[in-house]
């Protein structure tokens, strides 16, 4: 039965199906070859979300040239592209004709879980974009950030991503307000949607205005570097390591925009831009967004494209059974690598000069005393 609440009607016991009709969203009552197109295409999409990123997971925690701040937040993004590969998983397995069994609770699930990952996303890049703008300007590689501050500021943003997926069914919905009803979300509040875009695209243009400054701040200091061999070399390091950051978050502002732009022009109830149409283009672009990172990785990154090489190839010598003793791996990390270089030419050194004190003996044991 519905209930009453300052003089409004709650359709607390209604079926999602009736949101759908209120608000002019029809669902198919069987499945179409669009259908069974938009399905099979998301799972396919979806399967390799999850796999890449959680190689690139992988990749960072096993091979300790990664084990600083910017790449554990990187690290981070990967895990918000899984858990956003994992929320349109479940959302291909309710939605068209399967969106009319779901319950109110159900779908709100749904429709959290994909709030969930953008959120983690974007406040993911925003800390990058900070780390980002605090490094460079203080001419550093790596932030000097600890790890268990890292940890804190991990912890602190999927807790805001998941306050954000909650809110709605919190009480910010238009169960009690049909007129308020989303088109494209026809049990999320207009307000809601109105609210949720205009946040993600003001911090958007807040993490183009950081990266804007840091590449004119870069561009200012390279003549006077390029003076000095080492200082180059660090100036190229950071210029590399800015430039695939950048492309991540140009690769997700072009993905996400058009989505948020649809949501925003719902919510201020555009009814001649006819969102509908462009709904299931946005959603797709969206989650194209989860699977282009770890090709930014792959083609930005050497190390760890080296890295995917040798966890693919021990994934292989495991799958013919010919791993042997060969299939444990370990990264050194770049002074490891050269602490080793140098034991063993001092290695090499000392033998030579043991060999050199016993020639001496030998000659001094056989030549006539004096």
């Amino acid at each position: 039965m519905d209930t009453t609440a300052d003089d409004k009607v709650c359709h607390f016991n209604e079926s999602v199906e009736f949101f759908y009709n209120e608000s002019g969203k029809r669902i198919s009552l069987r499945w179409r070859k669009r259908d069974y197109l938009v399905v099979a295409l998301g799972l396919t999409v979806c399967v390799i979300v999850i796999l890449a990123n959680i190689l690139v997971m992988t990749a960072i925690v096993i091979n300790r040239r990664f084990h600083f701040p910017i790449y554990y937040l990187l690290g981070n993004l990967a895990a918000a592209d899984l858990f956003s590969g994992i929320s349109y998983l479940h959302l291909m397995f309710h939605t068209g004709p399967w969106t009319r069994y779901l319950s109110q609770r159900q779908w709100f699930v749904r429709q959290g879980l994909i709030d969930t990952s953008l959120t983690a996303s974007v406040v993911n890049l925003l800390a990058v974009s900070v780390e980002r703008h605090q490094t460079v300007f203080t001419m550093q590689l790596h932030s000097t950030m600890t790890n268990q501050r890292v940890v804190l500021l991990i912890l602190g943003i999927w807790v805001v991503a998941i306050i954000m997926g909650l809110v709605p069914s919190m009480g910010w919905h238009c169960i009690c307000d049909l007129a308020e009803c989303s088109t494209m979300a026809p049990m999320y509040s207009r307000s809601y949607l109105i609210f949720w875009a205009v946040l993600n695209l003001l911090t958007f243009s807040i993490m183009v205005a950081v990266y804007t400054r840091i590449f004119i701040y870069v561009r200012h200091k390279s003549h006077r570097m390029s003076q000095h061999t080492t200082q180059a070399h660090h100036r190229q390091t950071v210029v590399n390591l800015m430039k695939t950051v950048s492309m991540i978050l140009g690769a997700f502002v072009i993905c996400w925009t058009p989505a948020l732009v649809v949501l925003l022009l719902d919510g201020v109830n555009c009814e001649s831009c006819n969102v509908l149409r462009y709904e299931k283009y946005c959603l797709v672009l969206a989650e194209c967004n989860s699977l282009v990172n770890p090709i930014i990785y792959s083609f930005r990154d050497k190390d760890m494209r080296r890295t995917f090489k040798r966890i693919l190839c021990c994934l292989c010598r495991r799958s013919s059974d010919q791993e042997g003793e060969q299939s444990s791996m370990h990264f050194n990390t770049l002074e490891q690598e050269n602490h080793n270089r140098d034991m063993e030419s001092s290695e090499d050194k000392i033998n030579d000069g043991r060999r050199l004190i016993t020639q001496n003996n030998g000659e001094r044991t056989s030549s006539p005393a004096s």
